[in-house]
């Protein structure tokens, strides 16, 4: 089993900057590639960003890159995302997701086993 606790969410203004946290315990963390999703209010979940198990590849919707970073410190089996220019669009329930099987697209929420409760961002215009 895998526990994930986000942090970090809140409210800030268009422009503004977040970074959100997720803290991982239980089965290996650094086995497992990490990834972040959104899910606003009467909209699907939407892939964000994700990164592989040694951090060495990242991937990111293109709604978000150029904006967003995503990284992870395996010695204190966290991962983080780095949101800058937020923009309105950009307000959800944000959600960290560990996926241990691999060779799996980390695009699609499905592929992922384990997730946190999410935290919720707020972007005033």
């Amino acid at each position: 089993q895998v526990q994930l606790v986000e942090s970090g969410g809140g409210l800030v203004q268009a422009g503004g900057s977040l970074r959100l946290s997720c803290a991982a315990s239980g089965r290996t963390f650094s086995s497992a590639a990490m990834g972040w999703f959104r899910q606003a209010p009467g909209k699907e979940r939407e892939f964000v960003a994700a990164i592989s198990w040694s951090g060495g590849s990242t991937y990111y919707a293109d709604s978000v890159k150029g904006r967003f970073t995503i990284s992870r410190n395996n010695a204190k089996n966290t991962v983080f995302l780095q949101m800058n220019s937020l923009e309105p669009e950009d307000a959800a329930v944000y959600y960290c997701a560990a996926a241990f099987r691999g060779g799996l697209s980390y695009y699609l929420d499905r592929n992922y086993d384990y997730w946190g409760q999410g935290t919720q961002v707020t972007v005033s215009s």
